[in-house]
């Protein structure tokens, strides 16, 4: 039985040390997160303080992750919406 035993406490041990490495890791990236999401914030003050708008700026980054074809997609129904609704 003492063997039994022992392979539990040590079975018990890895995965204490699997859990904290999972953890130890997800630390560090939520640090470096934090550091990357101050970089952007930095860089929309500064093109801020050039006379960019910022907003239009934000939605540019966020229509080149689309892809054309969705883009494509989305910019017609908004013509279409916008023209149904007598604002074309």
């Amino acid at each position: 039985m003492a063997d039994g035993s022992a392979n539990i406490e040590g079975s018990s041990t890895v995965a204490a040390d699997r859990l904290r490495s999972f953890i130890e890791r997800v630390e560090r990236l939520e640090e470096e997160k934090a550091a990357i999401l101050n970089d952007i914030k930095e860089i929309y003050a500064e093109a801020k303080g050039e006379g960019y708008d910022v907003k239009v700026l934000r939605q540019v980054v966020r229509i080149r992750k689309m892809d054309r074809a969705d883009r494509q997609e989305q910019e017609a129904l908004l013509e279409l919406y916008l023209s149904a609704i007598g604002e074309a």
